[in-house]
């Protein structure tokens, strides 16, 4: 029977039919494979060397170990970080020994999301990569500086890939529709559709339109507009990965944007960490911490507005109580800027992370009972509100033997303007008093 009727070849998926074969097809990556710049020097060397292609999905990497495999000649073996184990890399070394031993070929190995393998696994392949029997190449969407063991980092030449430009993804959406759509009259609007949906990933990009080829064959489509697009493909989310470098990299935009009172750049970066899936009150609690760490005392009032933004969040939901956050974000952008609480804080803790645990002065103790009385506990502490202007000059509250500090060094914006007029006026009052004794 299955003679008289063969099994159907399976049709591979356009991103995969239209995967360059060769590094001319490779039109992306300038940076690293134009004229003089590194990985072309290597192709063009014939010299594999051990290396981390680092960068988000759908830039090439994959891509790029195999054009690497072809035109080194070697023998090539990929494993997923995600289904492979060291029995597997135990597998890659005995093939990658067979080979070298049939025909001196020589092996790369290929791993997946190689962040995702443990320091074990890691290990298990160092040696043979020292030992030059494979030639390692690693792809990972995170930092490798975290994820990857030093050993290995040391021995391997970490590449940086981008995100597709738009000028990129439009070449290749010319070439999977010429592929894949015939045929088809398809509008500026609705490539544009496609490139931003596609989100600077080629291989989300070919995705798409494969779902436009299946979408239209099945409606007898004879023309693709955006809004057709729109309608007919279900909207991705941006690339937004919760527990990965990109969360990481647009919280630190917007964090930087506020801290330099850019209230545009700081909205955007918002909008887009809540376009893209984050959570609006991991969003809050990080305003929360901007209002504390680069405005503090400058404007107190910053804090609260945060805070309440998170509680306004918290009755109101999605999407009515983002326009809190949005509030938050531009009143903090707009604040007066100042970490001296911040420095503060930092130079106290580090200070008492060194020094002695110093004894608190008995005037500066409280004596609730009789015993207490009579030890000293107490006594000579000057009641500041029954001082003039309410403030004991001269007093000591630090332990006796303490070495001067200020660690609070207001920044003159803001609120703090007035807080350093008042701290100069009061220490003032210190020193006429130290004289008089």
């Amino acid at each position: 029977m299955s003679d008289l009727f063969p099994a159907p070849s399976p049709v591979p998926p356009l991103a995969e039919a239209l995967r360059p074969r060769s590094l001319g097809e490779f039109v992306v990556q300038e940076h690293l494979l134009g004229p003089g710049r590194p990985l072309r020097l290597a192709f063009e060397s014939r010299k594999p060397h051990s290396m981390i292609l680092w960068g988000p999905p759908g830039v090439g990497k994959t891509t790029l170990a195999r054009l690497m495999a072809h035109a080194f000649d070697a023998q090539f073996i990929a494993l997923s970080a995600v289904l492979s184990g060291v029995k597997d890399i135990k597998e890659a070394v005995r093939r990658a020994e067979e080979a070298l031993a049939a025909s001196g070929k020589r092996t790369i190995l290929f791993v997946d999301e190689v962040h995702r393998f443990n320091k074990a696994q890691q290990d298990a392949f160092l040696p043979f990569v020292e030992q030059g029997l494979l030639t390692f190449i690693g792809a990972t969407t995170e930092n490798p500086s975290f994820e990857v063991i030093g050993a290995l980092l040391s021995r391997a030449s970490v590449y940086v890939l981008r995100s597709l430009s738009n000028e990129e993804l439009g070449k290749l959406f010319d070439r999977a529709a010429r592929e894949a759509l015939p045929g088809l009259a398809v509008e500026a609007n609705a490539r544009e559709r496609v490139i931003g949906l596609a989100d600077g990933d080629a291989r989300r990009l070919l995705n798409i339109v494969e779902l436009i080829q299946t979408a239209a064959a099945g409606a007898g489509a004879q023309a693709i507009s955006g809004d057709w697009v729109q309608n007919a493909v279900a909207r991705n989310l941006r690339r937004f990965d919760k527990g990965g470098e990109a969360f990481y990299e647009q919280i630190s935009a917007l964090h930087k944007s506020v801290r330099g009172s850019n209230p545009d750049a700081s909205l955007y970066w918002l909008v887009r960490m809540l376009d893209g899936g984050a959570d609006p009150l991991y969003v809050g609690r990080r305003l929360v911490r901007m209002a504390v760490e680069d405005i503090g005392l400058a404007d107190p009032r910053a804090l609260r507005l945060a805070l309440d933004a998170c509680e306004t969040y918290e009755r109101l939901g999605s999407p009515e109580g983002e326009l809190a956050l949005a509030q938050a974000a531009l009143y903090l952008a707009c604040a007066a800027k100042s970490n001296a609480v911040y420095e503060a804080y930092g130079r106290a803790r580090d200070f008492v992370a060194e020094d002695e645990s110093r004894p608190v002065p008995e005037h500066l103790r409280n004596a609730p009972t009789r015993l207490m009385k009579e030890l000293g506990f107490g006594r000579d502490y000057r009641y500041a509100h029954d001082e003039s202007e309410a403030y004991a000059a001269g007093e000591n509250y630090f332990p006796a033997d303490m070495p001067a500090v200020q660690w609070y060094r207001p920044s003159g914006r803001g609120l703090e303007a007035k807080i350093a007029e008042r701290l100069a006026y009061l220490r003032g009052l210190d020193d006429s008093e130290r004289k008089k004794k």
